[in-house]
This record gives structure tokens, sequence and C-alpha cells, in this order.
């Protein structure tokens, strides 16, 4: 437990900071499960448009530091090659 006021602060700040992140988090994993389960069951319409709701989840995660942009960039790209094999089929 910290002693010192401005570490007490700090504290604070971090976890309100870390609930705030988990939530941010919590879209894009959601976003992505759903893009998923939709290719997995063949329902393609529905993939698509979970697909355009995880690319703005994690491109919101990246643009507010919650994950760095090239791992938004990776999982977008694995995501959308799911969805497209997908639909090839």
């Amino acid at each position: 437990m910290p002693i010192k006021k401005s570490a007490k602060k700090y504290m604070r700040v971090t976890s309100r900071k870390t609930e705030k992140n988990k939530k941010i988090k919590g879209l894009f994993r959601v976003a992505i499960k759903k893009t998923k389960e939709a290719v997995a069951k063949n329902d393609l319409t529905t993939a698509k448009e979970e697909l355009k709701k995880a690319i703005k989840a994690l491109d919101k995660a990246a643009e507010k530091k919650v994950i760095h942009k090239n791992t938004a960039a990776r999982k977008k790209s694995r995501l959308n090659k799911i969805v497209k094999a997908a639909v090839k089929k």
C-alpha cells in the first residue's frame, strides 16, 4: 500500500485507466468472437456486419493506445482473411 500522497493518487488513476482499458478490450474481443462464430455457422451476412464492428472497435482501441496500431492491423488482417475464405467457399 502506498504511503505518499502522490503514490496514492497514482494508484487511483491507474485503477480508473485499467477499468477504461478493460471495457475497450472487451468490446473488440467480443466483436472478434462474434465474427468467428458467424463464420463457423456459415452466416456470411452477419459475419460481414460483425467484421465491420470488429474493425471499428480495433481502430478505436489503437487510437486510444489500448493496443498497438500494428497489433490492431494484424488482428484486422487475420479476421478479414477468415471472412474472405468463408465467402469464397
